[in-house]
């Protein structure tokens, strides 16, 4: 019980920094192209990494590790940035919270293909009516559709979903932070051929927004956030821990009423009752 609880407090924190990752990500693109802005991100992260690997006296992950690390890399580090960037030109925040909304099932579907787990059968029930309750929510507050982007968010949820269950597979050896660290440190050298070749022309027409955009998705979408997501999905179960990202949706949308005096409405108040509670139930049908 231990254990997961304190899977559910780290996860729950990692979901929190996670909800400002679109906002931002939409900003940013504003005035920087989503390959500089996902290969600039990658670099900035993996040297902050490395210097905590440096400092904290790391060992190297093994040989065998590194298929791992390279699913993971391929999908949070460079997949899911990239393509929510290309995505979020076409579609807007709101819109993109549909999917977002079927991040959990891609990261329980991943866990019993890549974790070895096993939830119980009304897991899904509720996981899937957990989703229901985020796409329905989503929709109804509307927003611009786009083929094109709706496209891009669904493969970047598939492989964000891989990512995250191989990510916590892996963390319970090497540890949660160890493994983003590690897996940004991989894919450094590409990402930083990408961000050279990709600089903008110009910085004068960069507004502070855009680089506040990219500081916070560097940072904490890129590697503060994953140190407690990771820790809290191989302490807590990748499924169990998995469905707290069906509150997602609704932080971003506290944060933007706390910083954009946007208005919370009652059905926002009822269907993150309903999420709070699928999120429960999935939890105690998870293993």
């Amino acid at each position: 019980m231990k254990t997961s609880m304190e899977g559910f407090g780290s996860g729950l924190i990692g979901v929190l920094i996670f909800s400002g990752s679109l906002p931002a990500t939409r900003v940013a693109v504003a005035d920087l192209s989503p390959l500089f802005l996902t290969s600039a991100r990658a670099v900035i992260a993996a040297a902050l990494a490395a210097a905590l690997l440096v400092a904290l006296k790391q060992a190297r992950p093994q040989k065998a590790d590194l298929l791992s690390l390279a699913i993971i890399a391929g999908g949070v580090v460079v997949g899911f940035p990239l393509l929510t960037a290309l995505a979020l030109r076409h579609i807007s925040s709101a819109h993109s919270i549909v999917f977002i909304g079927l991040l959990p099932l891609a990261t329980a579907i991943f866990g019993v293909l890549r974790g070895s787990e096993r939830p119980k059968p009304l897991f899904w029930l509720f996981s899937g009516l957990g989703s229901a309750l985020v796409v329905g929510f989503a929709l109804a507050r509307g927003g611009e559709a786009s083929l094109a982007g709706d496209l891009l968010m669904l493969a970047a949820i598939l492989v964000c979903g891989l990512g995250y269950a191989e990510g916590a597979k892996l963390s319970r050896k090497l540890g949660g932070w160890q493994v983003i660290s590690w897996a940004l440190i991989l894919s450094l050298p590409p990402m930083l051929v990408l961000a050279v070749a990709t600089l903008p022309v110009g910085f004068g027409s960069i507004t502070p927004s855009a680089w506040a955009g990219l500081a916070y998705v560097s940072v904490f979408s890129m590697l503060v956030g994953f140190i407690f997501w990771y820790h809290g999905l191989a302490r807590g179960g990748i499924a169990a821990v998995g469905q707290l990202q069906l509150l997602q949706p609704f932080f971003g949308l506290l944060l933007a009423a706390w910083l954009l005096h946007e208005d919370v409405t009652a059905m926002m108040l009822l269907s993150t009752a309903g999420v709070v509670a699928c999120v429960a139930a999935a939890r105690r049908f998870a293993r």
